[in-house]
Order: structure tokens, then C-alpha cells, then sequence
């Protein structure tokens, strides 16, 4: 299983990106899918996560501005991120459960948002 994330970049707050995750290996319909962060000096927190059937997770300071979706198709799991805040800016990593275990990862892309 390999998970690969792109679209992150550089936007001003208020700003939105959409983060794209490719997953190889048939995995997005019995595994739960989840977008952690990690700041520099914080510790890596789980923002949103998906699961099948769909149910829903957010952490409280995203809810109402960050939506997580799949797309079973096409193997990739979507964040599209709104209204940003630089209190966002992190690496945000792509991450699936095998069981109830946070196993596989991606790389990580880079999200900045300047004020």
C-alpha cells in the first residue's frame, strides 16, 4: 500500500486548498482514511478521517471549514481545506488503518498560510 499526497502550497489567510491523496492497493472501501497534521514542535494530530460506511471525524478547530471526502474510483481521498488560518500551517499527512492501527502513511505535504 503506498500513499502519495499532493496539492499543498502557500496561500494567505482566508485562502483554501483541496489536498489530494492516491492510494495504490484496493484499501479505500473496508479501511478508515484520515488526514493528520503536524506542526513544527506539536505533536501530529488527526484533523479528519473517513470511514465505510461513511462516518465522519473532525477535529473542533477545523469543523465548519475542512471537509473530508473518497473517491472510491479513483482510489484518492480528498481535504478541501476553507477559510485557512496560519495557526493550519503544517505538514499534513495522509494516513489509512489496517484493523484499528493508523498503518500506512504518506509522505506529507506542505500547507503554509500567512496572515
Amino acid at each position: 500500500v503506498q500513499l502519495v499526497e499532493s496539492g499543498g502550497g502557500s496561500v494567505q489567510a482566508g485562502g483554501s486548498l483541496k489536498l489530494s491523496c492516491a492510494v495504490s492497493g484496493n484499501i479505500l472501501i473496508t479501511n478508515t482514511m484520515g488526514w493528520y497534521r503536524q506542526a513544527p514542535g506539536k505533536e501530529r494530530e488527526l484533523v479528519a478521517s473517513i470511514s465505510s460506511p461513511i462516518n465522519t471525524y473532525y477535529l473542533d478547530s477545523v469543523e465548519g471549514r475542512f471537509t473530508i471526502s473518497r473517491d472510491n474510483a479513483k482510489n484518492t481521498v480528498y481535504l478541501q481545506m476553507n477559510s485557512l488560518k496560519p495557526a493550519d500551517t503544517a505538514v499534513y499527512l495522509c494516513a489509512a488503518t489496517a484493523g484499528t492501527i493508523w498503518r500506512y502513511w504518506g509522505q506529507g505535504t506542505q500547507v503554509t498560510v500567512s496572515s
